[in-house]
């Protein structure tokens, strides 16, 4: 993939704004998801496919060059978030909170407008952890609090080596909501699974089937000291070049903290047991950053790393008039300079 184009247009969607991209380096397709519609391109920005039916949430995906096929976050929930996206698509009933990685067998991704219940395109892996931090309510000091590290779901998803041990895992952030009158909300969160531990419990989800097809436990928990943010990491995406893991967020607001829009976090360091800042003497395995923080103001909607240096952004629009949301989705290269990361 030497020749790239610089800039691949991905049209425009009704589903909501771009949430995350992947690539197949190999076979050369774009895939995109717009909140409730899941579009495949060719590197043309020529529409491949697209399957809709989503009554949920999806977000940062990730290409798994293992098994050829695309990962992406997904989550239904009661929230501002999922009461909009229902708001959004006419549905008036309340759905069962419930979080998932959505595993696309892309391959059979052909035609416009596919049915992500009925054409055999998606299985399912409920993620028991998250639905647990999501719905733990507790009293302290007594005042009731409401989920655990501040969860409000998953979004940012890679495929990266493994902290511990040996082989490759699939890296699911959580969301956090940006309370800022709480100090149990300041680090990201991220699940690691080995992908073989996912595959016996891929199950088909539909509306009447909002499945509990999970493993038992992730393979380790990790926390990265980053300050509250809003919503958490948006797009997670490691990169084989450096070696770091990159991550997009919206910026968080707590005026104790810089609240960048990106952090890179160490891949080639492990993890240390530290004691928690802010969460009552608790423990948990800690990634370091790579300094503080990064000013770049793209990645929320979607990263790729090629490997080589070079990196995909989508820059994210909306077109008013057609109540409509695209991305331009920009070739950029990685310079490894603090002022600017990136430059096209």
């Amino acid at each position: 993939m030497n020749s790239l184009p610089l800039t691949i247009k991905t049209g425009e969607w009704k589903g909501g704004h771009i949430q995350g991209i992947a690539v197949d380096r190999e076979r050369k397709y774009m895939y995109c998801s717009f909140t409730t519609e899941f579009v495949k391109l060719d590197m043309e920005g020529n529409l491949i496919g697209s399957v809709r039916g989503f009554t949920g949430h999806l977000g940062c995906m990730a290409y798994n060059y293992e098994d050829g096929r695309v990962y992406a976050s997904l989550e239904y929930k009661n929230d501002a978030i999922g009461r909009g996206i229902l708001e959004h698509l006419g549905i008036k009933e309340e759905i069962q909170n419930a979080f998932y990685v959505a595993i696309f067998d892309v391959d059979k991704i052909d035609r416009p407008d596919m049915n992500a219940e009925t054409d055999d395109v998606m299985t399912t892996v409920w993620l028991k952890e998250v639905a647990e931090d999501y719905l733990a309510v507790w009293e302290e000091n007594g005042v009731e609090k409401k989920h655990r590290y501040g969860c409000s779901g998953i979004d940012g998803m890679t495929f990266a080596p493994a902290f511990e041990g040996e082989g490759q895992r699939l890296l699911v952030a959580y969301g956090i909501y940006s309370e800022l009158d709480r100090s149990d909300n300041d680090y990201q969160v991220l699940l690691s699974y080995k992908p073989e531990q996912l595959k016996p419990h891929e199950a088909l989800l539909t509306a009447e089937n909002i499945h509990t097809s999970g493993p038992e436990a992730c393979d380790q928990r990790y926390f990265v000291y980053t300050g509250n943010t809003n919503w958490g990491i948006q797009n997670l995406e490691y990169d084989s070049y450096t070696g770091n893991i990159f991550a997009a967020v919206y910026k968080g607001q707590k005026p104790q903290f810089p609240n960048y829009p990106m952090f890179v976090i160490k891949g080639s360091q492990a993890p240390v047991v530290k004691e928690l800042v802010g969460y009552g003497g608790e423990k948990g395995k800690v990634l370091e950053l790579v300094g503080d923080g990064v000013e770049f103001p793209y990645g929320s909607t979607g990263i790729i790393s090629l490997g080589d240096g070079r990196f995909y952004f989508s820059e994210d629009y909306y077109n008013a008039e057609d109540k409509a949301h695209g991305s331009e989705i920009c070739l950029y290269q990685y310079t490894g300079e603090e002022k600017e990361l990136f430059k096209k």
